[in-house]
């Protein structure tokens, strides 16, 4: 099954039309006719707001695959809306030097370790 026929399966599977998943995404009626009749697969900078909008995980619609409980290994990545407060964080941080993502990353780990003692009462194991 390929991005495009999940597309699909899931509009069928919300009882969505092409229109009606074109105004939500915000993508033109006629690109996604085009994913089916020229089976073609929608560009990388849609994939977010296509997830958003069918409730589905980047993971899955480029795979189909869906990590379930905790018997899987957890994710080592995220993706992250830009327009959120995550994303907004994630966006400055690419934009700092070198330095200064390092001297952040050093204020986050001590704030998280400040916290831990705080919530645990007892300082983590390094």
């Amino acid at each position: 099954m390929t991005i495009r026929d999940r597309i699909f399966a899931k509009l069928e599977e919300y009882n969505m039309t092409q229109k009606e998943f074109s105004e939500k995404t915000g993508i033109p009626q006629t690109t996604v006719s085009d994913w089916k009749k020229k089976k073609t697969n929608p560009t990388a900078e849609k994939i977010m707001i296509i997830c958003k909008v069918l409730n589905v995980t980047p993971e899955w619609l480029l795979s189909g695959v869906e990590t379930r409980g905790n018997r899987s290994n957890p994710d080592k990545w995220f993706a992250v809306d830009a327009d959120t407060e995550v994303g907004q964080i994630v966006s400055s941080y690419n934009s700092f030097s070198a330095e200064a993502q390092a001297r952040l990353l050093g204020y986050v780990q001590a704030m998280k370790m400040a916290m831990d003692i705080y919530e645990n009462g007892k300082k983590p194991k390094e």
